[in-house]
C-alpha cells in the first residue's frame, strides 16, 4: 500500500470515528426525529408531518399548560405519541358538555380552559385527578383522538420531549409553491 493510500484510510477512520462520537451522543440525548402518524393533532400536525423532538428541556423544567409533547404511550412504552398538555399534576380536570373545567391551588373554583379553535364533543363527560408527576394530555382533534380520557394521565418519566422543528411536508416551506 503507498503512503499516500494509507493515509486517506486512517483520515477516513478517524472522520468516521469523530462523526460517531458527535452524532450518537446527539442522537440518544438532545434530539431524535418524530414521524406523526394519525389524525389526532390535526390542525397542529398532520399525518407525514417530520419534526426534530428536543430532548433537554424537560429534563430542566416541567411542561406547561398548552405545550405539545412527544411522549411514551403509557400502555405500550414501545410506542411514541404527540399530544397536548391540558392538565397539570396536582390538578382536577372536569370534561362536561363541551368544556374543560380545570381545578387547582390558584383556581379552587376552577376556570374554563379556552380553546376557541377545538371542537369537544358534548356527550363527553368525566373528570380525572392528576397525581404527583402526571398529566393530562388531549389531541388538537379532540373528536379523533385517543388520549388521556380513554387511557388516563401521561407520567413525567415517559415524555420524550417537544417539537421544536418541522421538516415536512414541504408545502409548509415559505416559497414552496408546489400546490399552486
Amino acid at each position: 500500500m503507498n503512503p499516500v493510500s494509507s493515509n486517506f484510510w486512517k483520515e477516513l477512520v478517524k472522520l468516521i470515528l469523530l462523526s460517531l462520537l458527535i452524532v450518537v451522543p446527539f442522537r440518544l440525548y438532545i434530539a431524535q426525529p418524530f414521524i406523526v402518524e394519525g389524525a389526532s393533532m390535526v390542525p397542529t400536525f398532520e399525518t407525514g408531518n417530520y419534526l426534530i423532538v428536543d430532548e433537554l428541556t424537560y429534563r430542566f423544567r416541567t411542561p406547561e399548560r398548552g405545550s405539545i409533547l412527544i411522549f411514551k404511550y403509557p400502555k405500550d412504552p414501545r410506542k411514541s405519541f404527540i399530544k397536548r398538555v391540558i392538565g397539570l399534576p396536582g390538578e382536577k380536570i372536569r370534561i362536561s358538555d363541551g368544556e374543560i373545567t380545570i381545578t387547582n391551588a390558584r383556581y379552587p373554583e376552577g376556570f374554563i380552559l379556552n380553546e376557541p379553535y377545538v371542537e369537544l364533543s358534548k356527550s363527553d363527560s368525566s373528570d380525572y385527578i392528576l397525581g404527583a408527576g402526571e398529566y393530562f394530555v388531549l389531541g388538537d382533534n379532540r373528536l379523533s383522538s385517543a388520549d388521556s380520557r380513554i387511557w388516563g394521565p401521561v407520567p413525567e418519566k415517559n415524555i420524550v420531549g417537544r417539537p421544536i422543528v418541522r421538516f415536512f411536508p414541504p408545502a409548509l416551506f415559505p416559497g414552496d409553491n408546489s400546490n399552486d
